[in-house]
C-alpha cells in the first residue's frame, strides 16, 4: 500500500502486541521534526550573566558609561554581575566601593532587582543585578503614557496658534 501512494512504511510503536506501523512521507516528517525542535530553542531563553568592572576611584563620566551599558544589559534580559576592584590599600576604605554599588543599585532600580548583594571577596567587592520583567513593563507603559502626554500637549499648543 505504502509503495503504490510512493511513501513509507515506518515502526510506530514496535512493544506494542502487534506491533504499530504508519504510512507516511519519513522525510517530510524529519524535516518537521527538526523545524519544530529548531523552534522551540529559538524560544528558550538563554540568560547570560554579564560582567562590569568598577574602581572605587572611578570618575562621573566612567561610571554614566558604564552604568549605561548595565542598564541596556538588564534591558536585553542579562544578569549583569558587578565587580569592585581594590588595588593596594583601596581595600581599607570597602565603604567607598559599597557606595558605588549602591549608587548603582539606586539608578536601575526600575529594570532590575539586587540578587546578590554586595560582599567582599578578597580584593574585590561583587554584586550580582538581575533583570526585573514587572519592573520593566511598569516602566515601559509610564514612558509609553509620558509620550502620549507630550504628543498631546504638542497638539494644544498648534491649535492656540
Amino acid at each position: 500500500m505504502a509503495r503504490e501512494l510512493g511513501l513509507d512504511l515506518v515502526e510506530v510503536a514496535d512493544k506494542a502486541n502487534p506491533p504499530v506501523a504508519r504510512i507516511m512521507d519519513y522525510g517530510k516528517y524529519k524535516y518537521e521534526s527538526a523545524q519544530r525542535n529548531k523552534e522551540s530553542r529559538k524560544k528558550s531563553s538563554h540568560q547570560a550573566v554579564k560582567e562590569m568592572k568598577y574602581r572605587p576611584k572611578i570618575g562621573i563620566g566612567d561610571f554614566e558609561t558604564k552604568t549605561r551599558k548595565v542598564e541596556g544589559f538588564l534591558g536585553e534580559g542579562h544578569k549583569v554581575k558587578i565587580t569592585i576592584m581594590f588595588r593596594g590599600r583601596e581595600v581599607t576604605h570597602p565603604e567607598l566601593g559599597r557606595k558605588i554599588l549602591d549608587d548603582i543599585a539606586e539608578r536601575t532600580d526600575d529594570i532590575a532587582k539586587v540578587e546578590a548583594y554586595p560582599r567582599l571577596d578578597g580584593r574585590n567587592m561583587t554584586m550580582v543585578l538581575g533583570p526585573d520583567s514587572k519592573k520593566q513593563a511598569a516602566k515601559a507603559r509610564a514612558e509609553k503614557e509620558a509620550a502620549k502626554e507630550a504628543a498631546a500637549a504638542g497638539d494644544d499648543t498648534e491649535a492656540a496658534d
